[in-house]
């Protein structure tokens, strides 16, 4: 990661964002605010009686470049995308689902503090963060957090979201895929037969969401470099190519993006709190966020000591507390960020 460039989200077109408003008016919702994605012609999107959209987590554009030369993602690729920030999964998956920026959906990180219930937990599973399990009816704890409402429940196309099959009944799938008709998977094999089933069984004007986590599980766990990706993203691209030979001749639109990219960051970059005992005892609860954007929640009254290790132990901070959080949209604001490199992959076909 060591000199790598900083990369701002492209909110006046080159954004997911973006991407997911062009998709909006291609299915009939009305009423976003943001500008249309560069380089897609609404008028073809508008007309296909099936659009895709295939979100392969942490599939980033550098990574497509530098992998499958002559696979489908590698032919087809039409340019790149940035991220919203932060760019992750949790936030960047909420724009997806709800066509909104971070700063109207307002998830910005794995873990978020919640006011509503005065607890932190994990946003997808939208399960708690240690202590107690949360005590709510089914379907009352997303009414309770969430202002914002699914995308799909606006569109005047038939909508299908396509998920694994241990996340696609979650709290947080279940709101934010409201409208849909939900199926889950098991496989990668799986996901793209369901796709296929319903590209080429459903008859009508269609919109199906499908996501696969699997390769930034992966990233995670062993680097984006490593064997594991790169057999995961071979599977990913020939499954691919498969998909568009077999529904060839169904006027069907689709776009494979990715939420986010990866950068490995050396052990040096890294900073574990657990190693940092006097700066733990300056906050109020446990960090939140996550590794590439955490928040901290200080004491009162130990505000200054806290920019003072800061200062002294870590080689930069930036201060938001006191600015206008203008990173999080386009709305009526510069969004110009700190998210770390991070392009997406986006590859469009038509099969006409």
């Amino acid at each position: 990661m060591t000199n790598s460039p900083t990369t701002l989200p492209d909110y006046g077109g080159g954004s997911i964002l973006n991407l997911v408003r062009s998709v909006a008016d291609a299915c009939g919702v009305t009423g976003l605010p943001y500008a249309p994605a560069r380089g897609i012609d609404a008028a073809d999107l508008a007309a296909a009686e099936t659009i895709v959209l295939l979100v392969v987590d942490g599939l980033g554009f550098d990574y497509v470049q530098h992998h499958g030369a002559d696979g489908a993602l590698r032919r087809h690729l039409q340019g790149h995308l940035t991220s919203v920030f932060p760019s992750t999964t949790a936030t960047a998956i909420t724009t997806f689902l709800t066509g909104l920026a971070p700063q109207q959906h307002a998830l910005t990180g794995w873990h978020m503090y919640f006011a509503e219930i005065d607890r932190i937990a994990a946003v997808l599973p939208l399960t708690p963060r240690g202590g107690e399990p949360f005590d709510f009816a089914p379907g009352e704890l997303p009414r309770r957090l969430f202002k914002h409402h699914s995308l799909a429940s606006s569109m005047l196309r038939r909508a299908y979201a396509l998920c694994p099959i241990d996340i696609v009944g979650s709290e947080f799938n279940r709101f934010h895929t409201e409208a849909s008709m939900r199926c889950g998977y098991a496989t990668l094999g799986e996901m793209f037969e369901r796709t296929a089933e319903v590209v080429m069984g459903s008859p009508g004007r269609k919109y199906l969401y499908a996501y696969y986590p699997a390769l930034d599980a992966n990233a995670h766990s062993f680097g984006i470099a490593s064997p594991q990706v790169e057999t995961i993203h071979g599977a990913v691209d020939h499954a691919l190519g498969r998909l568009l030979e077999r529904i060839r001749g169904s006027d069907t639109i689709v776009i494979a993006t990715a939420d986010h990219g990866f950068v490995d960051s050396p052990a040096e970059r890294v900073i574990e709190l657990e190693r940092h005992a006097p700066l733990a005892e300056m906050l109020v609860r446990p960090l939140c966020g996550e590794r590439r954007v955490a928040y901290c929640y200080v004491k009162p009254d130990r505000r200054a000591d806290f920019e003072g290790y800061v200062h002294d132990h870590f080689c930069r901070a930036d201060r938001t507390a006191s600015q206008p959080l203008n990173w999080w949209s386009a709305a009526g604001s510069d969004p110009a960020s700190l998210t770390p490199a991070s392009f997406r992959a986006s590859a469009i076909t038509r099969s006409s």
